[in-house]
């Protein structure tokens, strides 16, 4: 990997940054990435040892992986980790203390797969999929077309995660509201058929979302930050746009900042690229204008591959950061997360802010197998 002088990188990415009661010492943030290592949803010493180890190496802000509401038809796989349960929650309470050990900070993803559950998938197999209106990301049997209760149920359990991480010591929360999950299959408008207030034009799209943020928000500090994750793209369909134009992008996030989101995490596969015909700002950048709020952009930072590579079994070489620190010197962006690189290397933030990249370790399909 080309250097990077310690100089420009330190000034850069060690500014500190601020987001209600969060105070980050720098802008490096782990992005969110499920690891399957929670056995029955409940996350253990390993997991406690494998955040900290990320916070020990100068990542700012850690925003942990998807983690189940507690909602039958949240999950569908046994080990990913639950947000709701005694043993989970303390569990959890652990690694936060962990991490707070350790000189970081960390949030939990909340999130609600919907319609992307597989048919008596665990942990609850009896549990039916449901979407806002039963249709599949794929041209898999349909789901359950979510009743006004549902929403109500699936609401009350986002709220009940966002008042748990306050209680466990967290530092604000993360709604997964990206990649054709849930609460992204009410804002995008090939899953969403809706006919009553909750589909139709974006804001409408857009308005389980923001009542999920404004309970959430209800229930914890004023101060408390709520983080939403948003994207484009869809899992399979990387060319879905939840707007095509800023104006149809700002009608979808006007709801939600007014609802209270306090950041929002603009997922794209590549970070460089950008979003709209005539001009260089990338998802993050468009969405930090259009809404006035702070964000996060992510998407195959300091490495030569994007992430779909790596359910192939490939791994990634090196890439240098100029790009990166060319957009955060002009404030496109406020914080970068930083996904595959620091599975791969724990302390990737330290060895980038000290301008040792000869000693960064590349990402191989390894580093899934293992919480090193």
């Amino acid at each position: 990997m080309p250097s990077t002088t310690a100089s420009r990188a330190t000034e850069v990415l060690a500014r500190p940054f601020s987001l209600g009661s969060l105070s980050l010492r720098n802008r490096i943030v782990m992005a969110p990435m499920t690891r399957e290592f929670s056995p029955g949803g409940v996350p253990g010493p390993d997991v406690a040892e494998y955040y900290a180890r990320r916070a020990a190496g100068g990542v700012g802000l850690i925003i942990t992986e998807g983690t189940y509401v507690d909602h039958p038809s949240a999950g569908t796989r046994p080990a990913v980790p639950h947000f709701h349960g005694e043993q989970a929650l303390a569990g959890w309470a652990g690694v936060a203390d962990a991490v707070h050990r350790a000189g970081g900070k960390i949030v939990p993803q909340l999130w609600h797969v919907g319609m992307a559950r597989m048919a008596g998938a665990p942990p609850v197999p009896q549990a039916p999929r449901v979407g806002p209106s039963g249709i599949p990301l794929e041209g898999s049997e349909a789901g359950h077309s979510m009743t006004r209760q549902d929403l109500d149920d699936v609401i009350a359990a986002f709220a009940a995660g966002a008042a748990a991480a306050e209680a466990c010591g967290f530092d604000g929360i993360e709604i997964h509201g990206a990649h054709g999950y849930l609460v992204d299959q009410f804002l995008w408008e090939h899953t969403n058929r809706r006919t009553d207030g909750y589909g139709g034009d974006p804001a409408s799209r857009a308005r389980f979302a923001a009542e999920l943020v404004a309970a959430c928000r209800a229930v914890v500090a004023p101060d408390f930050p709520i983080l939403f994750r948003m994207s484009q793209w869809k899992s399979g369909h990387f060319d879905a746009k939840l707007g095509n134009t800023p104006q149809e992008l700002e009608a979808v996030l006007a709801p939600l900042t007014e609802a209270g989101v306090d950041a929002f995490h603009a997922s794209t596969r590549r970070y460089w690229l950008p979003e709209f015909d005539g001009s260089e700002l990338n998802l993050a950048g468009w969405v930090k204008k259009l809404s006035g709020r702070p964000t996060v952009s992510v998407g195959s930072v300091g490495l030569d591959t994007e992430f779909t590579k790596a359910f192939i079994g490939q791994g990634s070489g090196l890439a240098d950061i100029d790009g990166l620190l060319d957009r955060l010197e002009r404030d496109e962006f406020d914080l970068i997360a930083v996904g595959r690189a620091l599975l791969a290397d724990p302390e990737w933030a330290a060895k980038i802010l000290d301008d040792r990249t000869e000693e960064l370790t590349a990402f191989t399909v390894a580093a899934l197998k293992t919480l090193s």
